[in-house]
């Protein structure tokens, strides 16, 4: 039976209510803490939790000078910036500066033949959006190989990563590796008046086309 220490140092045993009144007070103060873990536990968990949606692609409006340029454009690539907002599942919606490659598309036929690698036998799209639309392209900036930004070459008539050497020629086909495909294509619209893109972010390396984000 428990003990404790009485005035004048002779210990008695605790009496029933002693011990059931210490018992209550150690049940009451798991509870109290119970409750308050939980109070703090559901808004942190909340907080974990990403947003319906948040992290998809987003349609982006292209540089108005930028797409006059490519509206007037002939056999020549034009750069193209554009201001990137994205939303990462759980940071508030950021923006950045980043830019794309457009391409103007004469000739249908030829530009499916150089990019094989874009259409199927039947010449549908292999990418769940259009290659072409409105009689361009866009082109992701990053180089397939391992993500470096390429440029246009006017002397060589080619792109060129500067990293690896990867170069590609107007239509992005790949034209000498190491990169294992062509430049990779973004879809483009028009809405209301306004040439628009979505930012997606392929993985390197590989042949296939795999998304791996829709930020910068």
């Amino acid at each position: 039976m428990s003990s404790h220490a009485r005035p004048g140092g002779h210990e008695e045993a605790e009496t029933p209510q002693e011990i059931s009144r210490r018992q209550w007070m150690g049940n009451a103060t798991i509870a109290i803490s119970g409750v308050i873990g939980l109070t703090l536990a559901i808004p942190i968990v909340g907080s974990l939790i990403p947003d319906v949606g948040a992290g998809g692609a987003t349609w982006t409006p292209l540089d108005e000078n930028g797409w006059t340029q490519l509206q007037a454009a002939t056999d020549t690539p034009v750069h193209i910036d554009i201001n990137l907002k994205s939303k990462d599942a759980y940071l508030p919606e950021q923006s950045s500066p980043q830019s794309v490659w457009g391409i103007k598309v004469k000739d249908p036929l030829k530009f499916m033949r150089d990019r094989s690698d874009l259409f199927g036998p039947d010449g549908k799209d292999l990418l769940p959006y259009p290659i072409v639309n409105m009689g361009f392209v866009l082109f992701s900036p990053i180089c397939p190989h391992l993500g470096c930004y390429y440029q246009w070459q006017g002397a060589q008539n080619r792109f060129l990563c500067p990293c690896h050497g990867s170069t590609y020629d107007p239509n992005g086909a790949l034209t000498h590796g190491p990169a294992a495909r062509g430049l990779d294509p973004l879809p483009l619209r028009e809405a209301t008046g306004v040439a628009q893109c979505e930012w997606i972010r392929y993985a390197p390396t590989i042949p296939d086309r795999l998304v791996i984000s829709y930020t910068a």
